[in-house]
Parts: structure tokens; sequence; C-alpha cells
């Protein structure tokens, strides 16, 4: 069925009043309209403006699930999503665009992250320093490096859930927003009224996230829903044995085999340098809302620190599971692979790959060393990781006699993979991370200009960049409470006096 988004006249021939409907394709026979989503009079006022009422929220909607706006209809979202002041683009450049111009529109324009926080403390990540942001007022508090680099795009709303009016203030917001991403204790929130169940029945098309573990981000599209965050730290799901233990990413390395496999093979076990949780619920979330087009309601998502780290194993994982074998931990190198790890030169390292026969027969080429293509004992892969030590030996003994530099210019345009080990100030001085613009510069409310790590998508129909810098503690609280929730200037008052907000 195609169902569009048109006007309907109900007004009489001199004072016609049009309603801004969404209808199915045989809506003009049989009247049957699915739903009024605003309202247009045409008849100018004193001021010589025509009034348009609109609820973008559910247009929003009908676009997403895929509603085709008339074009006359389409003039109106433009005219409401660029003011009522503003001049009404000529028509051709209208019937230019798809419907989809105008929802990437309608999210540029009203999708919000809102970051609920404790009035007094905010983010434990706030607090994770240092280094710390240098504050162009001394007696605002610092934020921390940490905290910025995982908060931009966001809104930060600070409610005491504690309270009811507290929470009263979180399930009108639910009312209004796609997702929520919690990252509590299971059972905690049911009993602030805000579990799956209670939330799932003020809105039944609600994306409800948990994500049990430290987690860094869910998303950078630039556009999208609009989603409540809010986070506290278990490591291990909503369900089984451990569902209330605490965990952090690194316990959960420990326990869930990653730790055992990361580090030099007779040297500790290490920890690798991020969390992962929030790469599942990424993923999670935008199929839900994908799904949700079709079946036109929400979905619980239970996504955990210990399933996420175990689904990393992967082929470590599958080697136990389909032989029975244990791995070994091997530095730089790989289990699979041989040679395929970071080599020391005369001054540092230097990555390399083998993958395949010809790469390594082209990486002897490069290196001097053609005679050990034809040694038997390295012909194939296999023959190479069954006489590892043997080949790394000599192949460590040839890379430490030049430079690294000598080395990339030999491995240069040859189609090895190669790299050099680059520390992370020459990481961001890369040419290839400074033509990507994975360096972005922010205005923050209270630091000035910071340079924060850019987005890592790349679209070729629009060019992402980060739109909000990284909050301060409640600096939205005004903005969500006024315009998305229409609360009074006194009422909100009120709610700071009594410690709500």
């Amino acid at each position: 069925m195609v169902v569009r988004i048109r006007l309907a006249c109900h007004g009489r021939r001199n004072r016609p009043f049009y309603h801004i409907v969404v209808a199915n394709s045989g809506a003009r026979r049989d009247g049957k309209y699915i739903e009024q989503v605003g309202v247009y009079d045409p008849i100018p006022n004193a001021d010589g403006e025509k009034h348009i009422d609109m609820s973008m929220d559910r247009i929003k909607y009908w676009l997403t699930v895929g509603a085709q706006p008339t074009e006359t209809v389409s003039r109106l979202l433009a005219k409401a999503i660029w003011g009522s002041h503003s001049s009404i683009p000529p028509s051709g450049t209208l019937i230019s665009c798809s419907y989809h111009l105008f929802l990437d529109m309608i999210y540029n324009f009203s999708a919000e992250v809102l970051k609920i926080e404790n009035p007094t403390r905010g983010d434990d990540t706030r607090s994770w320093g240092p280094p710390w942001a240098l504050q162009l007022d001394p007696t605002r508090p610092t934020e921390s490096a940490y905290f910025l680099a995982i908060n931009r795009n966001k809104k930060s709303l600070t409610v005491n859930m504690k309270s009811s009016e507290g929470i009263a203030i979180i399930h009108k917001l639910v009312e209004k927003c796609d997702v929520l991403v919690e990252n509590y204790v299971p059972g905690k929130l049911d009993e602030l009224g805000l579990g799956y169940e209670a939330l799932n029945k003020i809105n039944p098309r609600l994306v409800y996230a948990s994500i049990t573990g430290e987690f860094q981000k869910v998303g950078d599209s630039g556009k999208g829903w609009v989603m409540i965050e809010f986070a506290d730290g278990p490591g291990y799901g909503q369900t089984g044995p451990y569902r209330e233990r605490a965990g952090y990413d690194v316990m959960v390395e420990a326990e869930g085999g990653l730790m055992h496999i990361t580090g030099e093979p007779d040297g500790m076990p290490v920890k690798i340098g991020v969390a992962i949780t929030g790469l599942h619920a990424h993923g999670a979330i935008l199929a839900s809302l994908f799904a949700r087009t079709t079946t036109q309601v929400g979905e619980r998502i239970d996504c955990s620190l210990l399933d996420s780290q175990t689904a990393t194993l992967v082929n470590i994982g599958s080697n136990y599971l389909i032989g029975n074998q244990d791995s070994a931990r091997f530095g730089t190198a790989h289990a699979s692979i041989v040679p395929y790890q970071l080599m020391p030169t005369k001054d540092s390292f230097i990555m390399i790959g083998a993958g395949n026969d010809k790469q390594f027969r082209k990486l002897c080429d490069i290196i001097d060393k053609s005679e050990l293509v034809d040694d038997e004992k390295f012909q194939a892969n296999q023959d190479r990781v069954r006489n590892r030590d043997m080949l790394v030996d000599i192949l460590e003994k040839r890379f430490r006699e030049e430079s690294t530099q000598v080395w990339l210019n030999k491995f240069e345009g040859s189609g090895i993979p190669y790299a050099p080990l680059n520390d992370i100030k020459q990481t961001f001085e890369h040419p290839q991370v400074l033509a990507r613009d994975m360096i972005q510069e922010v205005v923050h409310p209270t630091a000035g200009k910071i340079k924060l790590i850019g987005i890592p998508v790349k679209y070729t129909n629009r060019k992402l960049k980060i739109r909000l810098p990284p909050p301060t503690l409640g600096q939205h609280t005004q903005e969500v409470l006024a315009d998305i929730l229409g609360y009074s200037q006194t009422r909100i008052q009120e709610l700071r006096e009594q410690k709500v907000i």
C-alpha cells in the first residue's frame, strides 16, 4: 500500500481549512485517513503569514516508515523546518528533491541525544582525569579528556531519579523518544518505574537498550533518532547467575578469555586499550529501528560486555569449539599466519604481514632473502607456521640491519602490507588521518576551542561534522524541560528549588 502525506480540505469554500493527513492511496475515494499530523490555514493573518500547525514528531515518524509527501506538503515541511519567517525555496528545488531529503532535514534539526545525569556529581567519567581540559573560567568545574571524548553530540539533562517528580520527567520524555539506552544493574530501573515493561506501556515503539558493562558510545551518525541515555555499570547481562555482579571492561577481559590471549608469549597477560560493548549495541539499535518501520513496535535489547567479549574471540573461540584447542599469547604475531608480526629495526619497529605464499615471495625479494622461498621449511604457510621460531629469527636479524625509514621506502608501492609503529602524536599527525577529517575542532562552553576525534564513517551524500560539543553538567536542562516538555519557567524554578533537577 502506498502511503502519502497530503492536504485534505475540510473547510467551506470561502474559508477553506486544510488538514495535513497521512492517507493510503485510496483515501481520496473512500475518505479514510490514517492520521492527521497538522493543520494548514491558507488565509494570511494580519502580518501576512499563513498559519501552519504541525506535529513534527508524527511527521518524522511517518517519513521514517515511508510515507511520501505531496509537493505542496513538502513546501509546508520546508517552511516549518526553516522557520515561519524564512522564504520558501523555489518549487523547482523542492520538486527535484525526494522525501528522503526532508527526512534528513528533520533529523538534523530535531534529533537529539539526551544524557540523563545526577544533579550533583554527573557522569562518573567527568572526574576520570587527568588530563583535564583547560577552563576559560577557573571557577567552573574541570572536564576530563575521557568525558569529552565520548560525549559529543549529546545534551545534558540533570534529573534526581530518586524523586517522583524526576521519574515523571523521564516518563514524559519517553513519550517522545525513540531509543533509551541504560547501563544499570538489572532490576534497578524496574524498582524506579523505569524498566522496560513500564516504559513500553508508555511508548510501545520505544527501543529499550540495556548495555551492561562500560561502554564508549552508541554511534556518531550525525543524525538519527531522539534518544535518552543514562548509566551506572554491571557487565553480565539481564539474565543468568552473574546478572547482578558489577563489572568493568578489564574484569570481563580477564574472565572472557581476551586477556589470556593478549600479551607476549613469555610475559604477563595484558588488557586491550578500549571497551567494546557499544560496537554491538550500535548495530542492534539501528537494526531495531529499521525493523520497527515494518512492525510498528519497539524492542528490548540486552547487550552485555561478557557476551560482546566472547563474540570477539571469533577464530580463537572456534579453534576451541571445533578442535578443542586452547590458545597461547602471540604478542603481535598471528596464530595461523607467518610472518605476520612486529619486527625490530635498527631504530624502532615495523609491522609486516604475508597473508599468502605470493606475498611471502615478494617479501623475501624486498629484503634480499630470496633463498628462503626455495627452502622447503618455508615454502607454504603451514610450513612457516610449523617452523615459526626459525623463520622469525632469520627475519628479525635482517630487519635489524636497517632503519625503519629505509624499510618503509623499500616496501612503498610493493603491495605488501606494512606499517610503522606510531605513537599517539604520530597517529594524529598522519597525513591520511588528517585527510580523512579525523580531527575536528569544536567550541566548548567553558573550555573554548577543543580538538576531538572525528567521525570514522564517511557518506557519499553528506559530510558529517560534530554538531555539538560535549555538554557541561545540566547545560540543557532548561532547554529540554521548556522546549520539549513545555514546562513553564515557574514550574522549572520549583523543580530546581525542590532539587529534582
